[in-house]
């Protein structure tokens, strides 16, 4: 289906209400869009995991406009299967990806990798550019210096 717009409408002919009330589910297991626009977008949340993780997002049920309540985990089931046709599991996505390089050439971390005095903003850049961190500079920086003092005693 195209758009979570439409998932709403097919919620709101299934369950009653209008397409508002389902608009913010149908949107969640969308929004991964965002991180890939492609297909494949839908194995971080199109699956049975993903339909529990809605349901602990949005609570077990909804009350629709028309004041029926709806389980959550039929929204969920109803907009992964008319994406993907049936309900897959996490192990499902996951068998069918390919295995590179990066994922599986892991190594033990030095307990200390850069000295304090050397945790510099341009060391940090390039950490951030070589996908070695997702913190900030004064977290990344404090990551160091906490290791490094860790070491010294």
């Amino acid at each position: 289906m195209a758009h979570s717009w439409h998932h709403a409408e097919s919620s709101a002919r299934k369950f009653g209400g209008v397409a508002n009330d389902y608009l913010a589910i149908h949107a969640w297991f969308d929004e991964t869009k965002s991180y890939l626009a492609l297909p494949g977008h839908r194995a971080l949340r199109h699956h049975t995991l993903g339909i529990f993780e809605c349901e602990r997002v949005f609570g077990v049920t909804l009350t629709n406009r028309a004041g029926r309540k709806v389980p959550v985990c039929f929204i969920g089931e109803q907009h992964v299967r008319e994406d993907c046709r049936r309900i897959p599991t996490v192990v499902d996505w996951l068998k069918a990806l390919p295995i590179t390089p990066w994922m599986v050439n892991g190594v033990l971390l030095e307990d200390v990798e850069i000295e304090p005095e050397d945790a510099d903003i341009q060391a940090w850049k390039q950490a951030v550019a070589n996908s070695q961190t997702i913190l900030g500079y004064a977290d990344w920086n404090a990551q160091h210096l906490m290791r490094a003092t860790q070491v010294a005693a």
